[in-house]
């Protein structure tokens, strides 16, 4: 019985042994509040659809912990951005700016749906024209209002 609570004690001890420390926040809550609206606009490197603000990443509290640092040593927040970008370019922004690198990211799914929308209108057009224009005879109408009258009497 000393055996199964000693090993229980262990098996209970480790979690705590492995568990994180909750991720310092700063001393002032301007500060906080700086690197959360900076960390929002950017984009965990790590997760990628995540906001460097919500990512739990190991990445991802270094980075938060580096504008920590630029906030502290008076760096307004466009220093801030500029500094991330010249480090992990564009991509670490949420909104990357309009420029001749990012247009294929800022235009590429208007020219994708252009090219759908063209595609599926070629295809309709094509299959309206493939599909024979048949004009029928007055029997064949008579035999069309035969089959209604028949059908009309049966749901009634």
């Amino acid at each position: 019985m000393k055996r199964i609570f000693l090993i229980a004690v262990c098996v209970f001890s480790l979690g705590n042994a492995f568990a994180k420390d909750a991720a310092p926040l700063a001393d002032d809550p301007v500060t906080e509040q700086r690197l959360i609206s900076i960390s929002e606009e950017m984009r965990c490197l790590v997760c990628q659809n995540e906001s460097l603000a919500g990512s739990r990443s190991d990445l991802a509290n270094d980075l938060r912990r580096e504008i920590r640092i630029l906030i502290k040593e008076g760096k307004s927040d466009d220093q801030i951005r500029s500094f991330m970008v010249e480090r992990y370019g564009d991509f670490v922004l949420y909104r990357p700016p309009v420029k001749p690198v990012t247009w294929l990211l800022w235009i590429g799914p208007f020219v994708i749906l252009g090219l759908g929308i063209a595609g599926l209108l070629m295809y309709l057009r094509r299959r309206d024209s493939s599909v024979p224009n048949v004009t029928l005879t007055d029997a064949d109408n008579q035999k069309i209002d035969a089959l209604l009258n028949a059908s009309d009497k049966k749901e009634g």
